[in-house]
């Protein structure tokens, strides 16, 4: 299966009724494996931020977390595991795999819950085939 089917098939899939407005699969360094047509351009800034925050929890808390130029507010996560972040009526979910970051990015009516369930669970699968 391509990364691109993952993003298609498992990341901008429907969720009783609501899909995620932009969904991505970077590697740890940054380079896009995978992303729906509107997913922002990361900046490098942006991924050594999130990297640093995975690696030492709570650094992004201060400035906020940044993907494409669009500030959230870092909300509860798991350290090393997940970055959770809120802005308005959306938000966005990443999550790390041994070797990439899964991003769901959504608006209201879709709730923090929804990403959070479509977002981590690809990534437990990555992380299960190793990936």
């Amino acid at each position: 299966m391509s990364w691109q089917t993952y993003v298609d098939d498992h990341l901008m899939c429907d969720v009783e009724g609501n899909r995620l407005t932009a969904a991505a699969i970077l590697g740890q360094d940054g380079s896009v494996w995978a992303q729906s047509a509107n997913f922002p351009q990361l900046k490098p800034e942006e991924i050594s931020g999130i990297n640093k925050d995975f690696n030492e929890p709570g650094t992004l808390a201060p400035t906020g977390l940044f993907i494409g130029g669009t500030k959230y507010m870092v909300i509860q996560g798991e350290p090393n595991t997940v970055i959770r972040g809120k802005k308005g009526a959306g938000g966005v979910t990443i999550k790390k795999t041994t070797q990439a970051m899964v991003f769901g990015i959504y608006e209201e009516p879709m709730t923090p819950g929804q990403c959070n369930m479509v977002v981590e669970r690809l990534g437990d699968y990555l992380i299960e085939s190793g990936l």
